[in-house]
């Protein structure tokens, strides 16, 4: 890993430009009101690595009263990765699961051959008018995992591995990392990384993973003598020395890993590598056939009738 604060943003000096793809954020409204800001999957990219799935939520501060409502949903081969900046959301999912997200902390829920879970801002933070701003992602499973059973983690803020160096201080939440490995179990090769950046300090990227971006959060980064903002996903090409330089305080959300070993289908809540198991999926789901969430089971997001 380097980690070094420069005068010079380090991509100015690349022989060629390392940034293959430049990607913004489209707003979405999820219901509610809610509105996130999507990357992943886009009409330039659909993966980075086993990301198929990237939305940044908020942020946002609601009113008294209201608050984050995704009611029960299914998933198929897939994981998901709840990640907070700000806010709260409490997790319960079909297999007994209740967790209270918060800031820091990871949640990493593997679908496999289905799991039903749900969203939803605590009581009381809905009194006082929740607030939220973090990301979620999906991870596509290795077609040899995408059956596996169904399953549950989360881990709190201090089992978050970290590294603090020259204006850097990095936290990988999964995978593996600038020498770090997360606790989290993944079934492929892959990397989350969050970085916050004084002002000044310039950031490489890992170079062991074949596929990386980088996503502005918040701040303002330099890369190939061009200015990044908020809501602009970076896709750099393989292999090469990649780096950010940070024009003011920033924080970048960094992913990738392994190509996917084929194409992956998408379809509402469901990806799979094959659309035979994803309409199957959606037979099930249309007619009652996952299980239910304990604590969660009276209402549900029917199964729509096109996307």
């Amino acid at each position: 890993m380097s980690v070094t604060a420069h005068a010079e943003p380090l991509c100015t000096r690349a022989a060629e430009p390392t940034v293959a793809l430049r990607i913004e954020g489209r707003a979405k409204d999820l219901g509610d009101g809610f509105r996130v800001r999507r990357l992943l999957p886009a009409a330039e990219r659909r993966t980075v690595g086993p990301f198929i799935f990237f939305d940044h939520m908020g942020p946002v501060q609601m009113p008294r009263g209201r608050g984050l409502d995704v009611r029960p949903h299914p998933h198929i081969n897939l994981a998901t990765l709840t990640w907070l900046f700000e806010g709260e959301i409490l997790h319960r999912d079909s297999l007994g699961s209740e967790q209270l997200i918060r800031p820091g902390a990871l949640n990493w829920m593997t679908a496999g051959r289905g799991i039903v879970h749900s969203e939803r801002s605590p009581g009381a933070a809905r009194a006082a008018g929740a607030s939220l701003h973090g990301l979620q992602l999906w991870v596509a499973l290795p077609r040899a995992h995408e059956e596996t059973a169904p399953s549950f983690q989360h881990h709190p803020a201090d089992e978050i591995p970290s590294l603090e160096s020259d204006g850097a201080q990095l936290r990988l939440i999964a995978g593996s990392a600038y020498g770090l490995t997360s606790p989290a179990r993944v079934l492929s090769p892959l990397f989350y990384v969050e970085a916050a950046l004084e002002p000044g300090a310039a950031l490489e990227l890992p170079r062991e993973h074949a596929e990386r971006a980088a996503y502005v959060v918040e701040g303002r980064v330099t890369c190939d003598s061009e200015t990044h903002a908020p809501g602009r996903m970076l896709v750099f090409r393989e292999g090469a020395a990649a780096a950010l330089h940070a024009d003011e305080a920033s924080r970048v959300a960094l992913i990738g890993g392994a190509p996917l070993d084929g194409e992956r289908h998408i379809w509402w809540n469901f990806v799979s590598s094959s659309r035979e198991r994803i309409e199957r999926a959606k037979g099930d789901w249309k007619s009652g056939r996952f299980p239910k969430v304990p604590g969660d089971e009276i209402e549900f997001i029917p199964l729509p009738e096109t996307i």
